[in-house]
């Protein structure tokens, strides 16, 4: 009896500490933006602001405002906006001087659409955060309009898997 208590012990000792696994914490489990920086076409190395803009989904009629960006302000140098993880397309209107019509109800102001197109792709980041989404093969076009206020868009990076630079940048 007193041989079989110590290997019990020491059975139960490495049971438990096996078994043991650090806490699983997510903490940089987020699928990255797409970061758009606003540019002057005179001048192209120059930031340039976007006076009382607003984005909308086109998809879902939703008005953008989130972290980097306040509705209705003037648009700082870059902002970050959501892609759709579901599809392969997602497809905002941009409005430079955006207002309200007391009268008619309607918004006001000089409006662009951009579509942009992408592939999904998938990145393990661990356990707790499991999976998060990245887009590769990315472009972005304008739809034509008689009076555009984007004069040109450039994609700086293809693949968005961060948000730390600069992926698409809009000259105006």
């Amino acid at each position: 009896m007193k041989k079989i208590l110590p290997i019990l012990l020491i059975a139960c000792f490495l049971i438990y500490f096996s078994s043991c696994e650090k806490d699983d914490i997510c903490v940089e489990g987020d699928t990255p933006l797409l970061v758009v920086g606003f540019f002057d076409i005179e001048d192209t190395t120059l930031a340039k602001e976007v006076p009382s803009l607003r984005i909308r989904a086109i998809d879902n009629n939703t008005v953008l405002d989130n972290d980097s960006f306040n509705d209705r302000a003037n648009s700082p140098d870059s902002l970050s906006i959501p892609l759709r993880i579901t599809t392969t397309n997602t497809s905002y209107v941009f409005i430079m001087d955006s207002a309200d019509d007391a009268e008619t109800e309607l918004e006001t102001g000089n409006l662009d659409t951009l579509s942009i197109a992408y592939t999904n792709g998938e990145a393990f980041i661990s356990r707790a955060c499991g999976f998060v989404a990245n887009f590769n093969d990315l472009s972005v076009t304008l739809t034509e309009g008689a009076d555009n206020w984007i004069q040109d868009i450039q994609v700086v990076q293809q693949t968005v898997e961060n948000s730390n630079a600069i992926h698409v940048k809009i000259f105006h």
